[in-house]
């Protein structure tokens, strides 16, 4: 009696019509590892890779770009050279030697000397830095603002929207160049004044691509969502719309180094801009210009660099637009 309790109690993991105590035993003692083991068969490991932050796609297909990444390299070149060329150089920008008047280069003046007797070199380094100074505060400052009002007109829509547009329309239509030209005319080449002035008709026409493109978003379910739960509109700019144009604002902020020296070059080159004392790519070139006959150097060298900058920033805003944009085949596949 007790042998057949002991066989009706014993554990039923096996239901099948073969089953027995001994084989139901055996298989209710499985233990841990023949577990593991059943669920993960050798050979069906997964062998399946985390998925690529998109930084990383980002920059290699930016770094197969080739003349990109000569750009890139110049580009770096250059501001190593505006950093660290003053601590390499015999002469500071302002220090005349007067025994040297409009000499050629020497291994004493690398790259000649101005009529006034100014080392060349010093004069290039520190004009490519006020040069790079002013484009890269004006391009930040204005994608900034270009970011926040075009996303903002296109979020608010309606007379909003309107006003933000006709605003932007009739700024477009005002020459903004001569503008700038009579405002900064009378500063005595004040560079800070430069800035604000360019900051301040920078942004115009970018708020106008801005807007087109994020026209789009303001219909995207994520912005619906976040109205419907009573998210603020500037959280939402901040949050879900300028985020969401980043690769295009990246392209904008390149090529805005670009707009902001050539128009510091304009500006300085008809001695509106950057003034001597102080120096700029483009006072270098008026002053180098003018002498172009006698001491072509002057002109050459500074006119050289600001070629490097300007064409380096457009390789890399090329790279870019090819590495942010997923239709783009230039880029590769990751």
């Amino acid at each position: 009696m007790g042998e057949e309790f002991q066989q009706h109690t014993s554990p039923t993991a096996d239901m099948t019509v073969q089953s027995n105590p001994t084989n139901q035993n055996q298989s209710a003692s499985a233990t841990k590892h023949q577990v593991i083991d059943d669920q993960h068969p050798q050979g069906d490991e997964p062998t399946g890779k985390a998925p690529m932050k998109k930084f990383t796609l980002y920059t290699r297909r930016f770094f197969r770009n080739k003349m990109a990444v000569f750009g890139l390299i110049i580009f770096l070149g250059l501001v190593l050279v505006a950093v660290f060329g003053k601590y390499v150089s015999q002469w500071s920008f302002d220090d005349p030697d007067f025994l040297a008047l409009s000499e050629p280069p020497s291994a004493e003046h690398w790259f000649g000397t101005s009529s006034s007797g100014n080392d060349l070199f010093a004069m290039v380094v520190h004009g490519l830095g006020r040069s790079l100074m002013i484009a890269v505060l004006v391009s930040l400052a204005t994608t900034f603002i270009a970011a926040f009002v075009g996303t903002a007109a296109a979020l608010l829509g309606g007379r909003p929207e309107s006003i933000i547009l006709g605003i932007i329309h009739f700024l477009l239509v005002i020459p903004s160049f001569l503008i700038i030209a009579l405002m900064v005319s009378g500063s005595g080449g004040d560079w800070k004044l430069l800035i604000v002035v360019l900051i301040a008709f920078g942004w115009i026409y970018q708020s106008r691509v801005i807007w087109s493109m994020s026209i789009s978003l303001r219909e995207r379910e994520f912005v619906r969502a976040a109205r419907y739960m009573g998210v603020g509109n500037t959280k939402i700019l901040i949050r879900h719309m300028i985020p969401n144009i980043g690769s295009l604002l990246v392209i904008n902020l390149t090529l805005g180094v670009v707009s902001a020296v050539m128009s510091e070059t304009g500006l300085s080159f008809l001695g509106l801009g950057v003034k001597i004392p102080d120096v700029s790519l483009g006072t270098l070139l008026s002053t180098g210009a003018a002498a172009l006959e006698s001491s072509p150097w002057e002109f050459y060298f500074p006119a050289a660099f600001l070629t490097m900058l300007t064409v380096s920033m457009a390789f890399i805003a090329d790279g870019l637009r090819d590495a942010l944009d997923p239709n783009s085949a230039a880029g590769g596949k990751a």
